[in-house]
């Protein structure tokens, strides 16, 4: 019996066929790379651009709160504001009435980074599940919010 696998299609995946966070992670793995082989090089990366459009949409946010909302871990965000602010695109501001915390919002500039990327951002995540039709792929959106708890259909 010949068990040689000829393409990626063909290998086995047995239970894992089944198992939600295997696909999660394969699914998110497409999207990134259908988003960077998209052309501009200069194009944000989905994490900036989220922290960026959430930083837009909440001005003043507590980066503890971002961290908690966006699920990234801390020393990654710091990293990560660290580099947007060096960028011009991100104001930090330390509360008076609480040293220990810190409030972000975006800059002039910021607010033009957000605006050219936003549109090119949004539509190619409507090309995200083009193998869908259009009632399944509100359905995966329904249950994609549904587990990750967030309410609402964003528009």
């Amino acid at each position: 019996m010949d068990v040689r696998v000829r393409s990626a299609e063909q290998v086995e995946l047995d239970q894992l066929q089944s198992a939600l966070g295997f696909l999660l992670r394969i699914a998110q793995l497409k999207v990134f790379q259908q988003y960077f082989m998209q052309p501009g090089e200069d194009r944000l990366k989905p994490g900036e651009f989220s922290v960026l459009w959430v930083i837009k949409c909440n001005p003043g946010i507590r980066q503890s709160l971002l961290c908690q909302r966006l699920m990234i871990k801390r020393a990654h965000m710091t990293k990560l504001i660290r580099a947007l602010e060096e960028r011009g695109w991100v104001a930090r501001r330390i509360p008076d009435e609480d040293r220990r915390g810190v409030e972000l919002t975006l800059t002039a500039e910021g607010e033009a980074a957000v605006a050219d990327a936003a549109e090119g951002f949004f539509a190619f995540e409507n090309t995200v599940g083009s193998e869908l039709n259009a009632s399944e792929r509100e359905q995966l959106m329904v249950l994609l919010r549904k587990l990750v708890n967030i309410k609402g259909s964003g528009l």
